[in-house]
Parts: C-alpha cells; sequence; structure tokens
C-alpha cells in the first residue's frame, strides 16, 4: 500500500465508523464480527475465486479490521472507565471488560473512532514497508500500548506475588489492597473468578480458565493441527482463524471454560502454508508444522499476558502480540532459506 493512503479520506472515515461501532457494541463482540465476515469471505472465495473481497475490504478492511474496530473498542473501554462509565459487574478492572457495550455517548464513540484511525496508520505502515510481520496484529497490539500511555494507565502496572509470571496470588485470591485472601475463593482452572473495582485481586490472568502451561500448551497444539488441516484442506489461510474469532460468541454469551484460540489457529494455519508454499495439499510435515506453530502461539500468548496484562489495568491483548510474534518467526524463516515461503507474512521485499 503506498503512503498517500495514509490520508485517503474515504478510508480514514470508514476506520473512524469502525472504532466508533466497535466502542458502541463492545470491543470482543466486534472482533466476533471480524471471524463471521473472513468466514463469509473465505467460503465465497473458496467457492468463486473473484468473489472473496469480504475478507479483505470488510472483515480486514476498515470496518471490522482487529487493529482498527477491536483495537477502537478497547481503547474506548480504557477512556470509559476512566470516566466511570462502566458499571457492568465486570470481575477484574472496568477497563478490562471488552464485552461491554458502551452505548452511543458521543465522546466514547469519538474516542473509538479516533484510535480507529490510529490502527488504521498503524497498519498501513507496517504494509507500506512489508514489514515481516502482520500488520493488524501489530496494529492491535502498538494500539494497547498507546490507549495506557494516552488514558495515564501503567504500562505494566505493579507486580506483585515472585514476579511477573507467578499467578498464585490470584490462586490464592489475595487482593490489590491487603495481600491476603477476602471473602470467597478466588478461581483456578475452571472456576469462577471473585473481585470489584473496590477490592481487585492482586493478579487478573486474561482467562482465569486457561493459564496453566501445561493446558495452553495442550490446547495450542490441538488447534494449531487443527488450522493447518484446514489451510491446506481449502486453501485458506484465514479459514481456521475466522471460525475461532466466531467460536468467541459464546465466550461472549457466558459459556464457561471456552478457550480462546484465534492466535493458535492462525499460526498453525500459516506455518503449514508457508511450508507447501502455498500449495492446498495434505502432508505429515506441514501438519506437524502446524502444531508446533500453534504451541508457540499458544505460549507465547500466556507469556505475554503475564507480563502486559495480569498486573495492568486495561486490555493488551495476548492473542495480537503472538500473532505479531509467530508470523515475525514464519517470515525469518522464509527469508533464511527453512520455508519456501511466507505465507501470508511481508519479508522485506525477500
Amino acid at each position: 500500500m503506498p503512503l498517500s493512503d495514509l490520508w485517503a479520506l474515504e478510508l480514514l472515515i470508514a476506520a473512524f465508523a469502525g472504532g466508533a461501532f466497535a466502542a458502541a457494541i463492545g470491543a470482543l463482540p466486534a472482533f466476533i464480527f471480524t471471524g463471521f465476515m473472513v468466514i463469509a469471505g473465505e467460503v465465497a472465495a473458496y467457492v468463486d475465486s473473484e468473489a472473496g473481497a469480504i475478507t479483505g475490504a470488510v472483515a480486514f478492511g476498515a470496518p471490522f479490521s482487529p487493529a482498527i474496530s477491536f483495537a477502537g473498542g478497547a481503547a474506548a473501554a480504557a477512556y470509559a472507565a476512566k470516566r466511570g462509565y462502566i458499571d457492568s459487574g465486570f470481575d477484574y478492572s472496568k477497563a478490562k471488560d471488552i464485552t461491554f457495550a458502551l452505548g452511543s455517548r458521543p465522546d466514547v464513540l469519538a474516542v473509538g473512532g479516533a484510535f480507529g484511525i490510529i490502527g488504521y496508520w498503524l497498519t498501513i505502515l507496517s504494509s507500506t514497508f512489508a514489514l515481516p510481520w502482520d500488520a493488524i496484529a501489530m496494529g492491535v497490539t502498538l494500539s494497547a500500548l498507546l490507549h495506557r500511555v494516552v488514558f495515564g494507565y501503567p504500562v505494566i502496572g505493579k507486580v506483585r506475588g515472585s514476579g511477573v509470571f507467578d499467578m498464585s496470588p490470584f490462586e490464592r485470591g489475595e487482593t490489590r489492597g491487603s495481600q491476603a485472601a477476602s471473602g470467597g475463593t478466588a478461581a483456578t482452572d475452571g472456576g469462577a473468578m471473585m473481585a470489584d473495582d473496590a477490592n481487585r485481586l492482586s493478579v487478573e490472568p486474561w482467562l482465569p480458565h486457561m493459564y496453566r502451561w501445561s493446558h495452553v500448551a495442550s490446547i495450542g497444539v490441538v488447534v494449531g493441527l487443527l488450522g493447518a488441516y484446514i489451510a491446506l484442506s481449502t486453501g485458506s489461510t484465514f479459514l481456521a482463524f475466522g471460525i475461532s474469532a466466531a467460536s468467541l460468541f459464546f465466550l461472549n454469551l457466558g459459556v464457561e471454560r471456552l478457550p480462546v484460540t484465534h492466535h493458535m489457529a492462525l499460526p498453525g494455519s500459516a506455518a503449514a502454508m508457508a511450508w507447501t508454499a502455498g500449495a492446498a495439499e495434505l502432508g505429515i510435515v506441514a501438519l506437524i508444522l502446524g502444531g508446533i506453530f500453534g504451541l508457540i502461539g499458544a505460549l507465547f500468548g500466556e507469556g505475554f499476558q503475564r507480563i502486559f496484562y495480569a498486573h495492568g489495568d486495561t486490555h493488551w491483548d495476548p492473542p495480537a502480540a503472538a500473532i505479531v510474534f509467530t508470523s515475525f518467526l514464519i517470515a525469518v524463516l522464509a527469508i533464511i532459506g527453512v520455508f519456501p515461503s511466507a505465507s501470508y507474512v511481508p519479508t522485506f521485499g525477500f
């Protein structure tokens, strides 16, 4: 994309609208729509190769690109929490409640729209210079850093326990104010959380039902294999990502223990397609690579949440960061000749 697209008025308007709409309905519901649009676009392209514009123009375009829509909604939640607009009963910091529809307040919509434009700009910059990572995921990641700085939240937050990776204070139910167990039982994997803004838990794991390393690794391998199989069977690098993203519809409805897996599905699909140079044909090595990259995405996402989510006050998306890392790894392996291609990931023109 040329740098002139940074100032394409029609795209800036669309990006503003995408970010504002996500603020209105909630960042997670907006991302779920991204998943549905990816499924629609990839199925349409599978049936008719000329009918696949839905994925690029809508799902990954200005209306529902996660860097625009989801990131705009997350920034709006951070702003709304500062203003005291969120009264959702969410167990963690209210600024982390990406499921909450913020409605039609003009100032909230303006923040979502502004960060929609920022996400659009970040994506264009990565794409223009063919930087070796997923441009949209990088936009989501940098946008979250920016909204923490802009709205006065700490970048990491105060680390409690024995270090950033220590989730045991959460398991013991220790609160931020007292470091002692407080009324009720805190959740471990598969349980229910207990906290409120006045008496928050000292550590807030991103997924209280899915943070143990063995659990994360197991689902990572499974979903990576699944993503690789779907990609190799259909020729679509993004269909498994769309399915994983759309599955969050059930999480948003309150289904317990539902894993978040799009940062496992996309790396698994992309690694398999990189190994086969985009050929839609099954192979054992490609499938295994899918499982390995699903595992890497899962573990990196968990590590990221333990540093930047669990101790912080706003939503900094672990899956987006994991997709940045795995896509960068795929690009590097392609540049040095281990992979025949880099799938969808740019490689500086190599």
